[in-house]
């Protein structure tokens, strides 16, 4: 946006100066942001976790992976090409000033087991209107999942009263209890992490991490 300061530079060079040699991150917002530093990183997405524990749950053939906003389809599309499902993509569109969002459903969900996938949910609010807009489309299912849950203010009572069938999530962020409802689970990504760190200090490939 013009005139918004771009801090993450300074917080690279902070960083740096501190002393660190290398970076290690998990699904940053903007992945653009590691051309702000000057020394290696890794960034590494917690893609195939989530992956994972819907592929386990064995919820059926009819799978379809919807990225709640344009700016999430690759995200999205690495998990479709994990779970061998199709994609579909939540499209925002406000008309004019001062009117309501009208969310657009690109790709075909009717009758189908939808998984939202972000990397970061805050109050919520996108993530729960995209589910009502799927359901409304004819989606059977709903389930949503995301890297980093910051729930903030209105997201718990969001997502208690939407159509989300769970909410998965990763230990990115300590949760306090307050924010635990029967519709979260919890993934650790402790293993992840790990084996990145354990890899660069014996000098091992980490790529085979990034998938």
């Amino acid at each position: 946006r013009s005139r918004e300061p771009i801090t993450a530079k300074l917080v690279a060079n902070l960083i740096e100066t501190a002393g660190a040699t290398r970076m290690i991150t998990l699904d940053m917002h903007a992945p653009q942001i590691q051309g702000f530093f000057d020394i290696p990183i890794d960034h590494l997405n917690a893609v195939r976790l989530l992956s994972d524990y819907f592929s386990e749950r064995h919820l059926g053939d009819d799978l379809v992976v919807v990225s709640p906003d344009h700016g999430g389809v690759t995200r999205a599309r690495k998990m479709a090409d994990r779970l061998k499902a199709p994609i579909a993509i939540i499209d925002k569109r406000r008309p004019r000033p001062n009117v309501a969002e009208v969310m657009n459903i690109v790709g075909n969900v009717e009758g189908k087991v939808c998984i939202i996938i972000d990397d970061i949910i805050d109050t919520a609010g996108t993530i729960t209107l995209a589910a009502k807009a799927l359901r409304e489309a004819g989606a059977t299912k709903v389930y949503a999942c995301c890297s980093h849950p910051v729930l903030s203010g209105p997201a718990m009572k969001r997502i208690e009263e939407s159509p989300i069938e769970k909410l998965v999530v990763t230990n990115s962020i300590a949760l306090p209890e307050e924010k635990w409802i029967d519709k979260m689970e919890q993934l650790s990504v402790a293993a992840l992490l790990g084996e990145a760190i354990v890899r660069v200090h014996e000098n091992a490939s980490v790529s085979s991490l990034f998938e």
